[in-house]
């Protein structure tokens, strides 16, 4: 079983990142807002898919969840947009 970690963005560019082991069905609740979807997913606008990964254990992608929820803003929108360069610079930067 795969584990993934996830990023959406909101309308007005908000972003959520989770965790799950069933990606599609994970993103369905929240852009539908279902019950099972996340109280902030829920009282929010849209959401989209922007980004995800893919771990072979659930402790593997909670650590990445909560690694990359430490970031700034600037690394995670270098992360979904795949600029490596611009992620190694901004991990430098104190």
């Amino acid at each position: 079983m795969s584990f993934f970690i996830y990023i959406l963005r909101s309308s007005s560019n908000q972003l959520y990142i989770g965790q799950t082991n069933n990606f599609e069905n994970r993103t369905k609740q929240h852009i539908a807002k279902d019950c099972k979807a996340a109280k902030f997913t829920k009282d929010h606008e849209d959401f989209k898919p922007v980004y995800k990964e893919e771990y072979p254990t659930r402790l593997e992608a909670m650590r990445r969840e909560a690694q990359i929820k430490k970031w700034s803003r600037a690394k995670k929108e270098a992360l979904i947009a795949g600029n490596l360069k611009e992620l190694k610079n901004l991990s430098k930067k104190k």
